[in-house]
């Protein structure tokens, strides 16, 4: 156990931000257990948070365009691999750490929605790639375009540009952290 070097800032009154759900909950542990710091629960409560509500308005954002966030997410990544946009699904299931049944799945309905097509790969008889077809691309650069919109307007919202820049930087450095702690 830690002790408590304080009062953690989003709680404290007086703060810039109105309270939050996660303050209540510090709030509830530091009255059960005041020998807790809580700063760790803050942080990563509202980071959790704050994924459930973007994704739900993400979700939003790419159903305009008849697809799921998971779906975005192949659609995507076969963009951004490049000219021919062209990757193994194999690949794709590496990049977003699917396994290649629930690849599978949404390889099929891209395919019936005519968003990309899969053909033999012709430098491996085993093989199969998978191809962006000319709607996936036109649908994938619109979709990308309407979920940036949703986040920036998030963001923009409640950060300036400096804010935004200095909380991009910490979230790495924590993520590279944990991804550390993993190994």
């Amino acid at each position: 156990m830690n002790p408590n070097p304080g009062p953690n800032p989003g709680s404290t009154p007086g703060a810039t931000a109105p309270g939050d759900p996660v303050d209540a909950i510090t709030e509830q542990w530091a009255a059960v257990r005041p020998d807790l710091d809580t700063r760790a629960m803050e942080v990563f409560g509202r980071i959790y948070r704050l994924a459930r509500t973007m994704g739900d308005r993400m979700e939003k954002a790419y159903a305009r365009f008849g697809i799921s966030r998971g779906e975005f997410d192949v659609l995507a990544t076969l963009r951004r691999a490049g000219e021919p946009y062209t990757l193994s699904p194999r690949q794709l299931s590496a990049t977003l750490m699917l396994t290649t049944g629930g690849m599978t799945g949404r390889l099929d309905k891209l395919e019936r929605a005519g968003l990309l097509r899969r053909s033999p790969d012709p430098h491996d008889r085993r093989g199969l790639q998978v191809t962006l077809t000319d709607e996936g691309f036109r649908l994938i650069d619109e979709a990308v375009g309407a979920g940036l919109d949703v986040q920036t307007e998030a963001l923009h919202a409640s950060l300036t540009g400096e804010q935004a820049g200095q909380l991009a930087g910490l979230l790495r450095e924590l993520l590279a952290g944990t991804a550390r702690a993993d190994r």
